[in-house]
């Protein structure tokens, strides 16, 4: 594929990716993303990444950087584009798409559970699993029910920003 090749490949390139972060339900690493991505075409990694700056300037992704990758994620304006645009990406496209999500879901695995440990005692554990190995543990002690639910949601929900907040935490200079 050249990076000069007509606009509507162009385009199909950019609402692919959109397409991948949409149907993640998470946000991505640049390198899973990557992957996910060449499943279904063939597309240079620097092409690759000039179409993320060309989303991230469009306001149609974002990125932060969690201490150790980058993540991207889908914004509002980016869903917005994505329904309007999907059309345009042929069905085995999606379907490749959705199968490489699915294989990618089980690499990859964020855990947040809580057991008791007495009435008023609940031991919360949140982990990040990568290629079905642990790469991030912690465990926490919770004094009652609700604030283990409360820690297991925002893990769930959260963990790439918590996580990117301990690991800086960790690794500042005091």
């Amino acid at each position: 594929m050249k990076i000069t090749s007509d606009d509507e490949t162009l385009a199909e390139n950019k609402v692919l990716i959109l397409y991948v972060l949409d149907q993640a339900n998470k946000p991505l690493t640049n390198d899973v993303l990557y992957k996910i991505v060449l499943a279904a075409v063939n597309m240079n990694y620097f092409y690759f990444q000039q179409f993320l700056l060309d989303l991230t300037n469009n306001k149609y992704i974002e990125y932060f950087n969690n201490g150790i990758h980058t993540i991207y994620k889908i914004t509002t304006l980016g869903k917005n584009v994505l329904e309007l645009t999907e059309d345009i990406l042929p069905g085995i496209l999606k379907l490749q798409i959705d199968t490489e999500l699915t294989t990618a879901k089980t690499e990859s695995a964020v855990i947040a559970e809580f057991t008791p440990r007495s009435e008023n005692n609940y031991v919360v554990t949140c982990k990040i699993l990568e290629n079905n190995e642990c790469c991030f543990e912690l465990k926490a002690i919770a004094p009652s029910r609700e604030q283990a639910k409360k820690i297991v949601s925002n893990w769930e929900n959260n963990f790439n920003e918590i996580y990117g907040k301990i690991l800086s935490l960790l690794t500042q200079d005091q």
